[in-house]
């Protein structure tokens, strides 16, 4: 539909963030005036404790700003790309950020630059509570923060630096036309109902229509991506650091080890996942599994249907656990506070995502389909980061409530191993307990196995680069096919145009992302195991973890609510429950 056409009540409510475009107008005059004048502190901030407590102060007001002023551009456009006023928004307010950088590109090096026991005798001032973690995290990044001129010239590169992304995303979501299949128009959203259809030729047509589109768009998008790793490396070895993965993990204080083993971990679990295909290929009655395959149903003939409502009314039951504030809460943003954008319109991005600001509510992006359970899924998911960033945001002043990355994958796979247990435990029908459960092995797949091979690929090829290689579209091919045929096994047969799945991850656009998803969920199912088998105080733990924001590295936040991510015991727990879950599928069929 187009997006005039949605009902107010199915969108999100921009007009509790502004009122109209006029008072996002005024705000982004009044905070563009605000960020030049945080220039007139340069060279002072080590004069007296009070210059640099006044220039804390206004960096922090003005970043709230700029950050409710983006959120208001940014899901403007993220609705309906093609509205003009949406697009002139997002563009002045991603040049606001990159002002903003600009402008206070001085302050981070002339801070580290100060005296060390100066800086620690002021920030222990009562006053400087607020500012105290960011001042530490600072004087951790001493050895990789540049002088202030090198500082404003990365600064400047902010806008330069998103091309890529920017040019993939409109290319991918908006100038990519991938035709129709049985009268029904091809879309990101509905690939995934077609890739259900029982009919084999149903999702040939739609998988062969979808890949051979990105064919014909394979040089430009191959470029894109190359742009992109290039930049990511530029920015590691401006700063220092020995490598584009250092550069992604220093900041939140994530060993290298935790992505390696991950991918370690995972090679060694190849026969429990070449497993997984093999019972996939037998419950579906193929000898061979085609790349089409993947999303057919392993227990046929369950048909899944759900209102909005009636989803809502899942989660509500699925989060109970988790004590009646979180789930009323949550239960109240997805109905009527209108935090989420339920449904899919022409020029509205694909995917989904949760997002807003300190001074905000939280907001979810999705195209909810009601006759798939997925949907069910994401929007538990997504509610999931929602409700972390509601904890965070009312436990934490604005410079602490920014939690990684890391730990936001953790809250929303933490629901969705909720969900799947809750709809298995509410069933006695041993056919639909069998098609829960092999849906929850389909998404574990998608979570940990699948990610960890994309985070495998974007390894391989930053590494490949920074070894003084070239990212040519046959190397990105050849590389992603190895990895296919070492993931799925002997028992899968690929097409042609199976490796150009590697140029329509979105996710790859924001370098070593991915890795977090499989991370995850291995916290999510431990910690799941730890609420629901326990009490009061399990799940006091995991509400502190989410309470914690961004006042903790992830590693040690997570440690918090009773999980060590450090450990790579962490992962083999999340195979081992992948395991069991074949096994109960196997005794019910």
């Amino acid at each position: 539909m187009k997006r005039c056409e949605q009902r107010k009540e199915d969108t999100w409510d921009l007009q509790s963030v502004y009122e109209d475009d006029a008072s996002w107008q005024e705000d982004y005059d009044r905070t563009l005036a605000a960020t030049v004048r945080l220039e007139t502190y340069k060279g002072r901030l080590s004069s007296c404790d009070d210059v640099l407590y006044t220039a804390l102060c206004d960096l922090r007001d003005v970043a709230m700003m700029i950050e409710k002023i983006g959120t208001y551009a940014s899901l403007s456009y993220e609705c309906d790309s093609m509205d003009g006023r949406a697009q002139r928004m997002a563009g002045l307010a991603s040049s606001l950020e990159t002002r903003f950088s600009e402008a206070v590109s001085y302050m981070d090096p002339e801070i580290i630059a100060m005296d060390p026991a100066t800086l620690d005798t002021w920030s222990r001032e009562e006053r400087f509570l607020e500012f105290r973690n960011h001042l530490e995290r600072l004087v951790r990044m001493r050895k990789h923060t540049l002088s202030a001129a090198e500082e404003r010239i990365l600064a400047l590169d902010g806008e330069a630096a998103d091309a890529c992304s920017s040019a993939f995303q409109d290319l991918n979501d908006i100038d990519m036309d991938f035709g129709q299949v049985g009268g029904t128009k091809l879309t990101h959203a509905t690939y995934s109902v077609f890739m259900q259809d029982p009919d084999d030729e149903v999702r040939r047509e739609a998988y062969l229509k979808l890949y051979g589109e990105y064919d014909a768009h394979r040089h430009v998008l191959s470029r894109l991506y190359a742009g992109s790793v290039n930049q990511d490396i530029f920015l590691s070895r401006s700063r220092g650091y020995s490598s584009s993965l250092e550069a992604a993990l220093y900041p939140d204080a994530v060993p290298e080890a935790v992505y390696r083993n991950l991918i370690s971990s995972i090679h060694d679990a190849f026969p429990v996942l070449h497993r997984y295909y093999d019972l996939r290929a037998h419950l579906t009655g193929r000898r061979r599994l085609r790349h089409w395959d993947m999303y057919l149903p392993m227990v046929p003939s369950i048909r899944s249907h759900h209102t909005y409502d009636e989803a809502v009314e899942l989660i509500s039951q699925a989060v109970a656990p988790l004590g009646e504030e979180y789930r009323s809460t949550l239960v109240d943003g997805l109905t009527s506070s209108r935090w989420v954008d339920r449904y899919e319109n022409d020029g509205k991005r694909s995917g989904a995502f949760s997002a807003g600001s300190y001074s905000s509510k939280p907001f979810i992006l999705t195209s909810f389909k009601e006759d798939l359970l997925d949907s069910v899924f994401t929007l538990i998911h997504e509610g999931g980061h929602s409700m972390h960033t509601w904890y965070s945001a009312r436990n934490n002043g604005f410079m602490d409530y920014g939690y990684t990355i890391f730990e936001a994958e953790v809250a929303s796979t933490f629901n969705e191993e909720l969900l799947s247990r809750h709809l298995v435990s509410c069933v006695d029908d041993r056919r639909m307990k069998a098609h829960l459960i092999a849906s929850r092995l389909d998404d574990v797949v998608a979570t940990l196995f699948r990610q960890t091979m994309f985070a495998e690929y974007e390894l391989k090829v930053h590494e490949e680069v920074e070894g003084g290689g070239v990212a040519t579209l046959d190397f990105m091919r050849t590389t992603y096919r190895s990895l296919l045929e070492a993931y799925f096994g002997p028992g899968v047969d690929f097409e042609d145009v199976s490796d150009l799945e590697c140029l329509r991850i979105p996710h790859f656009y924001r370098a070593y992302y991915v890795y977090k998803y499989a991370t995850g969920i291995c916290a999510a199912i431990a910690l799941a195991d730890r609420v629901l088998c326990g009490g009061d105080e399990e799940r006091d733990d995991y509400l502190a973890f989410l309470s914690s924001g961004g006042s903790r590295y992830p590693i040690d936040s997570l440690r918090l609510a009773g999980v060590d991510m450090s450990r790579k015991e962490s992962v083999d727990g999340a195979v081992a429950h992948f395991s069991s879950l074949m096994d109960q599928l196997e005794a019910l069929v």
